[in-house]
């Protein structure tokens, strides 16, 4: 049986209704669910909390452990309506082999980091058939999979905790074909992202080249070009009373809390829903990385030079294809 393709209007608010409820279940989806735990509690479905607070115990190290996927829910609709919304590209430069492991930097977070979450924790870009025989991990801060019903559904994506711990157990696996992605800048980078900014959080950022030299893991720089225009954000130079509030909260609660707003879902003046501007996620090459248990300073520093010089290349090569001006490069603080 053949289906009549959809009218444009209709692709177009699937498209948007996919984005929105993304962006709300990030925003919103934690709340909820630890409001659903302990309201069951007090009414005659206590025992499905009183259940699941059991498994949680029980399940409590798996995030630190690869997380679990779903394919069903990676290979989800939801996701190519995403997709199409800005739409979102994945794009390889070089061929990964799925007999290594391999540790990518990507660059920059932007507000919510879309490009890293779509094109790493589902389908929709066709990581599988560009990558074939690797298996993509996105770090995610380890607080959000305290939430109840929440961590199930990140990792169901391929998220896992953000810390060593949890990055080792994916980097030893001795038989290979395994993708940690780490979002390098993270929570604080965050505060700098606004259309046109090339500003990454990256200069004194070394623990994942140090992880990368203990595990004998190939270094892979990766740029999301468009992934800081998706949102404006309320100003706030260092120095500010405003960016003093954020980054106090930063340290308190290990999240940032930028002030950004796009558009709505039916109207294109004010709200949470991104813009709609493409996103190019460009894989770069691997930098071979020479194992050692103990790395000195002086390594790793020659190692974090050679990786941003290698991002810096990446971006120059491909910011012409992207709309990028020629005057504009990468700043590292």
């Amino acid at each position: 049986v053949e289906f009549a393709p959809l009218s444009l209007p209709l692709q177009r608010r699937l498209q948007t209704a996919s984005v929105a409820q993304w962006v709300f279940s990030f925003l919103g989806l934690a709340q909820c669910c630890i409001a659903t735990f302990i309201a069951l509690f007090f009414t005659r479905f206590w025992l499905l909390s009183a259940l699941y607070a059991a498994w949680w115990f029980l399940d409590r190290e798996q995030p630190r452990k690869g997380g679990r996927r779903i394919h069903a829910i990676r290979n989800s609709v939801v996701w190519r309506y995403m997709r199409d919304y800005f739409p979102i590209t994945l794009v390889k430069t070089a061929e990964l082999d799925p007999r290594q492991n391999y540790l990518v930097g990507f660059h920059p977070h932007g507000v919510l980091a879309a490009g890293a979450f779509l094109n790493f924790c589902t389908e929709a870009s066709g990581f599988s058939t560009l990558f074939p025989g690797i298996t993509p991990h996105l770090m995610m801060l380890g607080l959000w999979f305290r939430v109840p019903f929440f961590r199930d559904y990140l990792m169901s994506g391929g998220l896992v905790s953000s810390d060593k711990e949890s990055a080792s157990y994916v980097l030893k696996k001795p038989e290979g074909g395994n993708m940690l992605a780490i979002v390098v800048g993270g929570a604080q980078e965050a505060l700098d992202a606004r259309p046109g900014s090339c500003t990454l959080l990256l200069k004194n950022r070394k623990g994942f080249v140090r992880l990368a030299i203990e595990h004998g893991t190939p270094l892979v720089p990766t740029f999301s070009f468009g992934e800081n225009d998706l949102y404006n954000q309320v100003r706030n130079p260092k120095g500010s009373w405003l960016r003093r509030i954020q980054h106090r909260l930063q340290q308190i609660m290990g999240i940032s809390l930028p002030l950004f707003h796009a558009r709505g879902i039916f109207q294109y003046s004010f709200g949470l829903v991104p813009y709609r501007r493409p996103i190019c996620t460009v894989v770069g090459k691997p930098i071979p990385v020479q194992k050692k248990y103990r790395p000195s300073k002086e390594e790793v520093d020659k190692l974090h030079q050679k990786y941003l010089n290698e991002l810096c290349k990446l971006f120059e090569e491909h910011k012409a294809k992207y709309n990028v001006p020629e005057d504009r490069h990468l700043e590292f603080i």
